[in-house]
């Protein structure tokens, strides 16, 4: 050992000031401008210190400024604007899912779906033909106000009061027959509409009814009831059958002859065209009490047609393949 040697004469602070900078000093992590966001990004930190894992960092960094993928989900407020919207964004991938509930109906736009064909999970490289599926719009569809109205009283009981009160404040919605429903001729029906309603009314042995007659009630109707007692006696065998038999009347005795079935024209969806449905009317009376049931006869396959329309015209205007249900929740 020399004490010559300039190394072997520093003082120990010196020394350890020496060795800190060295084992301290580390290049900056500088990102490419081609960097593949698909590989991990390690970084080795200096002497006795650990591996450090930097890709959730890198990545972040090289998304500051631009996204690396599209993503999110737009809410989109009329057809046409949905239309627009597949337009700008579809690819070879892009598909259209359509939910027919009649409670929350809904259309779907999947601009980057999976790709065409079988899986590849056996692919070291992953599966060629996935896609994220994390961009889409969707379309709620508006539901009327007339259609959320007379679905909302469907198969309630009503009083009095409040049939009247639901009838005024909906009268714009029922129609008056026409003379071909009155007399139930499809002969004399110039419309295919009134055709339809005919056949519903002789279907279920109904009859239509017209706005004032509802109103009328709703004001002046009273049940009377009367119970007569029927027995049968078989004289073979002397066994007897005992039948209460009931029947409700107007306040001059006379059997009710009251209409069974009223017809109105609301749209399913806001702002579309007026559907002409049948609307079944009964009362039920327990006592002193009268209540009304009005219910929408088979509202379905209006809803269906009013769907299927608006749904087939999105995919016109697009030219994608179209699924009925819920896309894969991702």
């Amino acid at each position: 050992m020399s004490y010559d040697d300039p190394e072997v004469m520093k003082n120990p602070a010196e020394t350890m000031r020496d060795v800190m900078e060295k084992i301290g000093l580390h290049d900056p992590v500088e990102l490419a401008d081609d960097l593949d966001l698909t590989k991990p990004q390690m970084v080795a930190v200096p002497q006795h210190r650990d591996i450090k894992n930097l890709t959730s960092d890198v990545r972040a960094a090289a998304e500051y400024l631009k996204p690396a993928r599209r993503k999110g989900t737009a809410q989109i407020e009329d057809l046409q604007s949905l239309i627009d919207w597949s337009n700008r964004f579809s690819g070879d991938t892009s598909v259209l899912f359509a939910k027919p509930d009649m409670a929350a109906p809904r259309l779907t736009c999947i601009a980057d779906y999976h790709a065409k064909g079988p899986a590849d999970p056996l692919n070291v490289k992953g599966d060629p033909s996935a896609r994220h599926c994390h961009h889409k719009a969707v379309y709620s569809f508006p539901l009327s106000d007339e259609w959320k109205a007379w679905m909302g009283i469907s198969g309630k009981a009503l009083d009095k009061d409040e049939m009247g009160e639901f009838i005024e404040a909906n009268a714009k919605d029922i129609l008056d027959p026409t003379p071909a429903i009155i007399n139930g001729n499809v002969k004399d029906a110039n419309q295919g509409w009134e055709n339809r309603l005919i056949t519903t009314a002789q279907q279920i042995e109904g009859k239509f009814g017209q706005l004032h007659q509802l109103l009328q009630m709703s004001r002046q109707f009273q049940v009377f009831e009367q119970s007569d007692l029927s027995v049968t006696t078989n004289r073979d065998t002397g066994e007897a059958q005992v039948n209460f038999i009931n029947e409700h009347t107007d306040e001059k005795g006379k059997p009710l002859n009251i209409p069974n079935l009223i017809i109105i024209a609301i749209p399913v969806f806001r702002g579309e065209a007026p559907y002409r449905m049948a609307v079944r009317f009964r009362y039920r009376k327990s006592g002193a009490t009268v209540k009304f049931i009005m219910t929408p006869y088979n509202p379905e396959k209006s809803f269906e047609d009013a769907f299927k329309m608006a749904v087939e015209l999105v995919r016109e205007g697009t030219e994608l393949p179209l699924f009925y249900g819920s896309p894969e929740t991702t």
